[in-house]
């Protein structure tokens, strides 16, 4: 815009810019855009104009906060002269979606006792994410109470969606159907996925596990490949592999196609996109030689691979083992470390859930390398660094 024309860019065309950004998780086109925003809004170049502007402050902290940068997301909220409901609620989510769970809970009170703000819906979206993310099962049951019996909130999908994400993954399976049978709207895909998600990694039956991947296939969904995956897990893992081929052949036949994985990384401006098995990167070479690199120093440090996570098909150990080693997050781990600035962190954007193999690498290469690993997946972030993950293996 501002090369083809004289238009000079206003505060709704930089949000628009910023949203952008936050979506994609490109951090240093951000960075620029803000930059861009102090030169162009700033007043008197003091960029005091763009500080007083609330709505472009609580975009900046969402920005930096989608894209790994906490501290940055931390600064542009604590140096904001005055906050709506929708900063306090921007700041909650963001420390809760990188683990800083206790945080997260502890703004929630200040917003509400200090600053006499009323929380709403949303607000407890985050809240609830919070206690989802760091498996707070007590303090979960006692916010849903408060935002019903004392905001008198009534809850919404997204807040019926944590408390069964939450009790489900703790264990409390038949209480999450509980609050299923109880829901005052229609439970959608995400709550029976997530179900059947809980019934798979706690063993809890095949007949419940099957009877939940029922009721999640008959919610119209574009995400159905998710409910057929898991079910083949559970079938593999009690070494029915009959039923995997079954479920292979429904897939078929129903023109179901597994979503596919990737994993993306920003460098210099340029956002690099990586699948499982990629050769398609101009520095997919070396790419290749630094993977076997750090293979090398892995299997020195201990490191045995998590099968489980490898493709469902009853094959030997070792050809799972290289399929695991080809996943798209290995391969963007690897191009950061070859291309990022020495002592920066590398960040990574992945569309689908972390699968535990590749969390276990991902600690034993920022304490082997000595790099933090900053991954953005679809539920949350986790921020490698000395050998641990600020999920605490909860995710």
């Amino acid at each position: 815009m501002q090369r083809d024309t004289d238009l000079a860019p206003d505060s709704y065309t930089v949000q628009s810019v910023l949203g952008a950004c936050s979506g994609a998780g490109a951090l240093s086109l951000g960075v620029y855009a803000h930059a861009m925003l102090l030169r162009e809004l700033g007043g008197d170049g003091d960029g005091e104009a763009v500080s007083r502007d609330m709505l472009i402050n609580n975009s900046l902290v969402d920005l930096y906060g989608k894209c790994g940068a906490l501290e940055l997301a931390q600064q542009v909220f604590d140096r904001m002269p005055t906050r709506d409901l929708a900063s306090w609620n921007v700041m909650i989510l963001t420390l809760a979606n990188h683990g800083r769970v206790s945080e997260s809970l502890e703004l929630f009170d200040r917003m509400a006792q200090l600053e006499n703000l009323s929380p709403n819906a949303i607000t407890f979206v985050a809240v609830l994410s919070a206690c989802n993310h760091g498996g707070l099962v007590e303090e979960g049951r006692r916010y849903f109470a408060m935002m019903v019996d004392e905001y008198r909130i009534k809850p919404r999908i997204e807040h019926y969606g944590c408390m069964v994400d939450l009790l489900a993954r703790a264990g409390f399976i038949e209480e999450a159907l509980d609050i299923v049978a109880g829901m005052n709207c229609r439970p959608d895909a995400i709550i029976w996925r997530s179900l059947l998600d809980a019934c798979c990694k706690k063993n809890a039956g095949l007949e419940l596990t099957e009877a939940m991947a029922k009721l999640a296939l008959e919610v119209p969904d574009d995400a159905v490949s998710g409910v057929y995956v898991l079910l083949s897990r559970v079938y593999a893992s009690a070494q029915r592999w009959n039923d995997v081929g079954m479920v292979r052949r429904l897939m078929t036949q129903e023109g179901v196609k597994k979503e596919p994985g990737f994993s993306s990384i920003e460098m210099d401006g340029l956002v690099h996109q990586f699948v499982a098995g990629d050769t398609s990167h101009p520095q997919s070479e070396a790419i290749y030689k630094k993977l076997d690199e750090i293979q090398l120093r892995l299997t020195s440090a201990g490191y045995k691979p998590d099968l489980s996570e490898a493709p469902l098909v009853a094959s030997a150990d070792i050809a799972k083992g290289a399929a695991l080693r080809l996943h798209s997050e290995r391969l963007a781990i690897s191009f950061g470390l070859l291309n990022a600035t020495p002592g920066a962190p590398v960040r990574i954007l992945k569309n689908l859930r972390v699968c535990k193999d590749c969390h276990t690498i991902s600690k034993l290469v920022s304490k082997l390398y000595g790099v933090e690993i900053i991954v953005r997946d679809r539920i949350r972030f986790h921020h490698f660094k000395d050998g641990s993950c600020s999920c605490k293996d909860y995710w």
